[in-house]
């Protein structure tokens, strides 16, 4: 199975906390669930924290801009207005050979 499907673009997914650590800690587990159900669906590739640590990334595929933005409305970092989302949309021309077939 390939990671990127042919008919769907990429996605960086840029979160700025907009909280302070102290409201943003209680939320992690149920992120972590987030982020979780999205890898078993196929949808994200790969996340993580910022260096230093003011929000995160996360690498997603999806068929629309608005299938992704669906998806990250579930996020309780999104719904509970702890971060904000920068996404930028590609179509990748080259990657590894481990991504695609």
């Amino acid at each position: 199975m390939t990671l990127i499907p042919s008919e769907q673009n990429l996605f960086v997914v840029d979160l700025h906390y907009v909280a302070s650590f102290d409201d943003i800690e209680p939320e992690l587990d149920a992120h972590v669930e987030f982020l979780k159900e999205n890898y078993a669906s196929g949808n994200f590739i790969a996340s993580g924290p910022k260096v230093p640590r003011t929000g995160g990334v996360i690498i997603a595929t999806a068929e629309t801009r608005e299938a992704l933005e669906r998806i990250l409305a579930g996020d309780p970092f999104n719904s509970k207005k702890l971060a904000r989302y920068t996404v930028t949309e590609f179509r990748p021309s080259m990657t590894a050979s481990q991504l695609s077939n």
